[in-house]
């Protein structure tokens, strides 16, 4: 595990870099280096510079921030309070150094995060066929709640290579 990471709240400046480092972790062949890939289920990118910016103007929304002593970012979560839950989006970290224990760093803050701000529960999105993701995320607590939701489907950022459907899962924190 890499010992010099620090996490915090993301500003406009970081939206380049957040970009980059979503799309590689989720779409395309660099993608494929690491195991939380979406690109033999998804085409198109998985975000861009307009999408995250919106994303973090929502109300009650922030993007944590994984990054090294050089200000490297390696990794960022979404999270946005909705009522007494905390969503939790698009955990991410770069491939290239994925099984290293960040991904779990970014979980341990969201849930301080959502602690602090008087949250009872996380809850998130899982694509429901990424099975070796949701057992990930069951080993961290998480349950699924029998609840699906559809698939959007956007011609620039989920072209779809099969019907795809989420589950919801939430973990009581």
């Amino acid at each position: 595990m890499m010992n010099t990471l620090s996490i915090s709240g993301a500003l406009t400046c970081d939206v380049p870099a957040l970009v980059i480092l979503v799309n590689s972790a989720y779409r395309g062949e660099q993608s494929k280096k690491g195991w939380t890939t979406e690109a033999d289920l998804l085409g198109g990118i998985r975000t861009d510079e307009t999408a995250l910016t919106e994303m973090m103007k929502k109300p009650g929304a922030v993007i944590l921030k994984c990054y090294n002593g050089a200000d490297n970012i390696n990794g960022c979560v979404y999270l946005q309070k909705q009522e007494t839950k905390m969503y939790l989006g698009m955990l991410t970290v770069s491939p290239e150094i994925q099984a290293q224990g960040i991904g779990r760093q970014l979980l341990h803050a969201s849930e301080k995060y959502a602690k602090e701000n008087n949250c009872t529960s996380i809850i998130m999105t899982v694509i429901s066929v990424r099975h070796e993701l949701i057992a990930w995320y069951e080993r961290h607590g998480y349950k699924n709640t029998g609840e699906t939701k559809p698939f959007p489907a956007d011609e620039k950022f989920n072209v779809q290579k099969q019907a795809l459907e989420f589950i919801v899962m939430e973990k009581i924190i």
